[in-house]
């Protein structure tokens, strides 16, 4: 009997309900709190019993709206750059990349075998370094239509940005915004440890290429294995794949409409690392670049409009699914009963071997993650436990950083992620679709972080 997971809106509005009701049984807690450096961090011990706050009907149904508000910066994004990019297809530069790539793909053997390996690095060092997450949803917009023209199919043309810059991020090295944050909670030098988390990084990397590798080559074998094939098949229709084997090859114009583009990507980059650039000014660059790319593809000002209010009216249903996903969090904050299920979960970790007691550390940070899956959020909430936890059951702060990080392994399948649901709904890929296909790769994730855990539990690593 296969896997049936119910409709992405029922399975998120499910969840409301269940957690309304949780926070009429589950009591109300709360940590004290202290202001260090800036941050708001829970202070250890503290945790006391406070009067419930149980969530009603109103509470349940004004979750939606309140999510909204929550998530408008992450919404406003998805819509400015579903616009952005509506405009760059309408250049008819992408087409072309993709007709070029596709062309490259059929004549050379070293495209072939290099172009999964490439972009999922790109994708991974870019969680990796500068904590690439939200900024890979526009991708998919390209790489579903490249896999679709290279006889893949959406599953992979949706793995390579999104699950690439997921678990870079997880296992990141580099990133300010998770491994950053936790180190300085736990009290260590920022990015110690570099060179350990540097190998589970490349660990992780290379089991997501090597499975998207073996994927491919069973799709190109026999097509109709792919759980989207029928969609894809549908898909195809509607790019005219004739036109690959026809192409004449990309215009002057193409080119400078994509080095535009090329551009607006190193610029991002260049203002996350260096300015802290975050969402807002990600979508400014993007509103830019889509003017920029109008004015030298010379459309004309209803043309763009046209193209632009098409590409941000086509994700109005991925911006409701990242309200209801932030609903979720709304609700536990408001119930107060985040602190409760968190000092609930903080005494399971303790284990007379610390090989278990780590891999159990690792076991909840992934529940937590359900819940609460943002990097810094996260390190904010739970390294003030965990890190005097870690001294308590014979681990190393530094272990417990890497248990905290590599609970965000299942990132790409929760459903309660504005990101995961957000990339499915762009991707039009029902969720239990998605998730049937991920389990044989989050159960390879699942025993690489145990195993990398272990030898620091072992060494003591610092």
């Amino acid at each position: 009997m296969k896997l049936r997971l119910p409709n992405t809106y029922v399975l998120l509005v499910s969840l409301l309900a269940l957690i309304a009701l949780a926070t009429w049984v589950v009591p109300g807690g709360r940590f004290e709190t202290a202001l260090v450096n800036g941050k708001t961090l829970i202070l250890p011990g503290t945790f006391h019993l406070v009067e419930a706050r149980p969530q009603g009907l109103a509470a349940f149904l004004t979750a939606p709206i309140k999510g909204f508000v929550e998530a408008a910066l992450i919404i406003g994004f998805v819509l400015i750059v579903g616009g952005a990019f509506a405009v760059l297809q309408k250049t008819e530069a992408i087409d072309a990349m993709i007709k070029s790539v596709a062309q490259a793909h059929q004549r050379s053997a070293v495209v072939r075998a290099l172009l999964i390996p490439v972009f999922v690095t790109l994708f991974s060092l870019g969680g990796a370094s500068f904590g690439m997450a939200e900024e890979a949803i526009p991708f998919v917009l390209i790489f579903i239509p490249l896999a679709l023209a290279l006889k893949l199919d959406t599953l992979t043309g949706v793995a390579i940005p999104f699950v690439g810059s997921q678990i870079g991020f997880a296992t990141a090295f580099l990133n300010p915004f998770n491994v950053g944050v936790a180190q300085g909670i736990a009290g260590l030098p920022l990015f110690s440890g570099l060179g350990y988390r540097a190998l589970c990084w490349f660990l992780a990397t290379g089991i997501t290429i090597a499975f998207l590798q073996w994927w491919a080559a069973r799709i190109r074998r026999n097509p109709a294995l792919s759980p989207t094939f029928e969609a894809d098949r549908a898909r195809r229709a509607e790019m005219d794949l004739a036109a690959f084997e026809q192409f004449p090859g990309m215009t002057r114009r193409h080119k400078t409409v994509l080095a535009l583009f090329a551009g607006a990507l190193l610029v991002m980059i260049g203002g996350v690392v260096r300015l802290g650039w975050y969402i807002e000014e990600i979508a400014a660059l993007f509103l830019v670049m889509s003017v920029s790319v109008g004015l030298v593809a010379r459309l004309s000002a209803d043309e763009f409009m046209a193209a632009f209010l098409h590409g941000a009216r086509d994700l109005v249903g991925t911006a409701l699914v990242i309200a209801l996903a932030k609903g979720t969090v709304i609700l536990l904050r408001e119930g107060q009963i985040i602190d409760t299920l968190l000092n609930a979960l903080a005494p399971l970790v303790a284990s007379d071997q610390p090989v278990f007691a780590a891999h159990k550390m690792f076991l909840i940070q992934s529940v937590i993650n359900f819940f609460i899956h943002s990097g810094t959020g996260q390190a904010a909430l739970t390294m003030p436990i965990m890190a005097p936890l870690a001294d308590l059951v014979g681990l190393t702060r530094q272990t417990a950083v890497l248990a905290f990080q590599l609970g965000e392994l299942t990132t790409p399948i929760i459903p309660t992620s504005g990101i995961t649901v957000g990339v499915l709904a762009l991707a039009r890929l029902p969720l239990g679709t998605w998730v049937r296909w991920m389990l044989p790769l989050q159960g390879l994730y699942l025993l690489m972080a145990l195993a990398v855990l272990s030898w620091p539990a072992l060494h003591g690593w610092t």
